[in-house]
Order: structure tokens, then sequence, then C-alpha cells
């Protein structure tokens, strides 16, 4: 096995590449990672240096690609969604330098999924392994200050965890689908009060003279993205962020992906008014970016959340993940998920202090899901989603 660092994915065969297993996670293909390249979004000067790991059979890229991992060498931490920040200013406080860290994971993708790539009908834990090793030694020769592993599946935080790496937990809110016949036996399980909470939400949508469509594949036309490019603009403005998708990476998507892109618009008479992107993975749906123009009442949980879940059900989907944070989505049928993420710091003092904190902040996130899961909104109260725990 021979483990080399490449610095554009389109050193590796796309074929090769979606051969391994990603357990059916789109944002884990060739064509996203790739177009996020292309497109400029992901490169040193955004921040995301490409040092992606690539295991193989009969030399350095050469042969049967065995593993890999995708791997960012970053001066920042915007765009993960693991927010380390109070990490980078203890070390500026302690006159040590944080930047340059590695990160494995998605940019700007706050989705768990596996993060060590293998062939299917390998001996995977020997290749993990030599993954994991590959890219400790990776962040000693770059000298950097530290190692990140964003969004692991529970599997492989076991192997890191085991590799000296220090868990870190968090949550989100999913939706899972047991079956559903359709979005109003979906409802039949709530509360009462909660059910008319969402019927009138959606009333408030339909009397606005709103109507939605859900576009897949081919349907997906250049203008429907310049013009959800348009949405997501608003929606960073809005909220005073930073623009790290651009127009081109949205049509290169949909060129790309087409069978995995999924795109709900609200169109009020002739002119689209709001939209939200999704990406559709082998069983479940990622809701990822949305944006409006004007303000309607209720329109965004129409948009990103009851539309999606319908096309879900429709679909014979068994989870929706709607995005990182929003409290809001509990009352809306989604339960809290428990996401992990695992850590190597090369400063043995700051290692152990956020090994300290990191047991803390774990029994924190625990009592907090317990608490939400008491206020679920099912007669039953019962969250659907302990098996994440």
């Amino acid at each position: 096995m021979y483990i080399s660092i490449v610095d554009r994915l389109k050193k590796i065969s796309a074929a090769d590449w979606n051969a391994l297993d990603t357990e059916g996670n789109p944002f884990l293909r060739h064509e996203f990672l790739a177009a996020l390249e292309h497109t400029g979004c992901v490169s040193p000067k955004t921040g995301w240096q490409p040092q992606h790991l690539v295991a193989h059979e009969d030399g350095p890229l050469q042969g049967r690609l065995l593993g890999a991992a995708p791997m960012y060498l970053k001066n920042h931490s915007y765009g993960e969604y693991v927010f380390d920040w109070a990490w980078a200013n203890a070390y500026a406080h302690a006159g040590e330098t944080y930047y340059p860290k590695l990160v494995v994971g998605v940019p700007f993708t706050p989705a768990a999924g596996p993060r060590l790539l293998v062939t299917p009908a390998t001996d995977a834990g020997t290749i993990k392994t030599h993954l994991i090793q590959a890219a400790l030694q990776h962040m000693q020769d770059t000298a950097a200050s530290s190692l990140h592993w964003l969004f692991v599946t529970e599997a492989d935080a076991g192997l890191l965890e085991a590799a000296g790496h220090l868990l870190r937990t968090g949550f989100q809110f999913h939706w899972s689908n047991p079956g559903y016949r359709d979005f109003d036996d979906f409802l039949s399980g709530f509360t009462a009060e909660k059910r008319k909470k969402i019927k009138r939400e959606r009333r408030h949508v339909r009397e606005a003279g709103i109507e939605m469509e859900v576009l897949t594949g081919a349907s997906i036309t250049p203008a429907h993205w310049d013009r959800f490019h348009e949405f997501y603009l608003s929606t960073i403005h809005a909220h005073g962020a930073y623009a790290y998708l651009t127009r081109d990476f949205f049509h290169r998507l949909g060129q790309a992906l087409p069978e995995h892109t999924v795109l709900v618009l609200a169109r009020k008479e002739r002119e689209y008014v709001a939209g939200a992107l999704n990406l559709r993975g082998a069983d479940t749906l990622y809701g990822r970016y949305w944006g409006c123009r004007g303000e309607f009442h209720s329109l965004h949980f129409e948009t990103c959340y009851y539309t999606a879940i319908e096309y879900a059900i429709a679909q014979g989907l068994r989870h929706f993940e709607a995005g990182a944070q929003g409290g809001h989505k509990l009352a809306r049928g989604f339960t809290p998920v428990v996401t992990r993420s695992a850590h190597r710091l090369m400063h043995p003092k700051f290692n152990r202090a956020i090994a300290d904190y990191l047991a803390r902040e774990r029994l924190d996130v625990n009592a907090c899901v317990d608490e939400l899961n008491e206020h679920v909104p099912f007669k039953n109260q019962t969250a659907t989603t302990d098996e994440h725990r």
C-alpha cells in the first residue's frame, strides 16, 4: 500500500474515487468535491488547500485505489460548522500559532458521513489505520497545529479515538421516515396543537398565492440555477456571512450530479420568490441552502421542510437532514441526533486542556439532547432517532 497526497482531485479518476465506499453520501462523490475545486470555491486562495490522502496498491498513484480521505490545509476556521475559534484564541493568548491546521471533511457541509473511504471487499481496518497514521504524519510534516476529522460516523470515531484523537459531540435535528404513506400520515402522529400549527403555516403560503415546485435532474435549467444563486446570496447578505459558493459552482453541480440534485422553488404568479437546494443520497435527503425574495409568512418552513418532507415520503427516503442548528425544527417533526468529530492537537498541554473541556461538553450535549427529546411534538413523546446517540 502506498499513500500519497494530491492537491487536486482531478489527479484521481472519478470512477476510482466513486468506487470507494461512501455509503451513498453525495457530498463525498468525486463530482461534488471536484466541482468545489474547479470553480475556485476550494483553493489555497480561499483558505482550503486540498491535501487529499490516497492509498494505491502498486505505487504512488499507481494501481488500484484502495482508500482515500478528503483533507485540507487551512489558515482559518470558516465553513466547518464544528467551532474551534475559542481554541485558536487560546493559542494566540499563549503566544502559540494555531494556523495552519488540517481538516478532514467536506467543505461548507455539516453532514455526517464516512471520512475514511475504502474499497469494498478489502481489509478495510488496515487501510483505515494507514490513512489515519498518514494524516498524523502529514500534520507533523506541514507543521500544522492540529488535525480535525469533522462529522465522522460512529464507526470512524471509534477508530480515531483508538488512534489518540479526542472525540467531540454536538447535535443536529433530523427527520426520520418509518414508512409514512403521505404528509397527512406524518402529521397524524403529532399532538393536535402541533398538527394544527403546521397546517396553519402551510395554509398561509397557499393563501399568499404561492405554489411550490420540486425540480430534479435535467428539469433544472441554467435559468433556475441563476435564480437560486440570487436566493443564496440574499441569505448570505442578510446574515452578514461569507459567500463560499459561486454561480459557476451551482451550474457545475447541476451538470455533474443531476440525479442527486433536488431544487425546491416557490412561485408567486410568474416569479420565483424563494428556493431551497437539497442533495439526495442513497436513503437520505440533505437540505443545504435557501433564500427568499421578500417576506412571506411561513414560506421558509414550507420551502425548506414541508415540501422536502413530502418529496422524501413520496420517494421512500428514510431520512432528511435539513442542515445545522435550528431549534425551530423540533416542533416540525425533527428530532435531535448526536454528531461527532475527532481532534488531535500537537501541543501536549493544549491537547490535555481541550480533552478536559470536551469531556464536560459531552455531558452538556447529552443533557441537552435528553431535554429536547422531552419536547418532541409527537403524541407518544418518543423520538425516533435514539440509535444515533
